[in-house]
């Protein structure tokens, strides 16, 4: 068993460990909760631009737009993967998730191009020799509309050029609290049969009337589509945020549990081996007492033998006098 100075060190630090645990919990949560509110404020713009396109696209089903190029007669289709992982670990296996999948997509690719937000990806493919074409930093830990619009900037001017043919988004969705799922949804070119079109409600009779888009629907689609993409993007972006502030209090509930029964354990044979000690000292006082004890009978009788010989000396026959 352990020393008593031993298991007391361990014990301070498991109560540390503990401390840090439930303030990485408590800030995750405030995290997410943040930037759920702020999703939800520009989530009613996302959704009207979703509509307008979804209309377009309805009363155009003949438009040809560089947005809806599906460039199948390409020699060589590049695909572009846009991969959100976190910049710091201890989120469980948020990000091993969202690397797997991306590993799996590049092995079925001809040639793809790798763009990363987060730090944990560009590590993972920096040791692995993999080349990056893009990496935006600083963007996983504080998602902003504005920092999705630069990214969403670069990569449709590269799909405009023609130098990337597809553009996917690799993140975590967040599908409940306990239920995370890493996904790959498609940005660019878009695909008609993903905005599903219906009538608002009231509107069932005047359904079929022609919409007019000023100056007209190429130009309106050119200057929503950005918006879209962005939306999408930096939806994509606080979904994965979320997900690794959620991955991240599982993992340091599930951390914070284990610290406390590993105290309980230790106090346990803490308690045990103090015991242990206080049994032992005990037991020696008590063994010195009896060998004391032991010891006074001989003593005694030397003394009672000394004073005999000494009142034979003499003592005893002035004794004898004096009766």
């Amino acid at each position: 068993m352990a020393g008593i100075k031993e298991i007391r060190t361990r014990i301070d630090s498991v109560q540390q460990t503990l401390k840090i645990t439930n303030a990485m919990y408590l800030i995750s949560s405030s995290k997410l909760r943040r930037a759920r509110q702020q999703f939800d404020v520009v989530r009613p713009f996302f959704g009207k631009v979703t509509e307008t396109i979804s209309d377009i696209l309805h009363h155009s089903p003949e438009m040809e737009h560089v947005y809806l190029d599906k460039r199948a007669g390409v020699p060589e289709h590049t695909t572009g993967y846009i991969v959100i992982t976190g910049d710091k670990g201890l989120a469980g296996a948020y990000n091993h998730n969202v690397l797997r999948l991306t590993e799996e997509r590049l092995a079925k690719v001809a040639h793809p191009k790798l763009f990363l937000i987060g730090q944990v990806g560009r590590s993972y493919f920096a040791e692995r020799g993999v080349p990056v074409d893009g990496e935006f930093l600083y963007t996983a830990q504080d998602p902003t509309f504005s920092r999705a619009e630069e990214i969403c900037e670069t990569l449709i001017d590269h799909f405009r050029r023609g130098e990337l043919d597809e553009i996917y988004v690799v993140y975590t969705d967040m599908v409940t609290s306990m239920h995370l799922e890493p996904k790959v949804q498609k940005l660019l070119p878009l695909d008609r049969d993903t905005f599903a079109w219906a009538p608002r409600p009231g509107e069932e009779a005047a359904a079929k009337q022609m919409v007019t888009y000023v100056p007209n629907e190429h130009q309106v689609l050119s200057h929503l589509v950005p918006g879209y993409v962005t939306g999408v993007l930096y939806g994509a972006m606080v979904e994965s945020f979320c997900s690794e502030q959620n991955a991240r209090m599982m993992a340091m509930d599930t951390s914070s549990t284990n610290a406390r029964e590993m105290l309980k354990d230790l106090s346990l044979r803490y308690n045990r081996a103090r015991q242990a000690a206080i049994t032992q000292e005990i037991t020696e006082i008590v063994g010195g007492a009896q060998r004391q004890q032991e010891s006074r009978p001989a003593s005694a009788g030397r003394k009672t033998a000394r004073t005999v010989r000494f009142l034979a000396d003499g003592s005893r026959g002035e004794q004898g006098r004096n009766g």
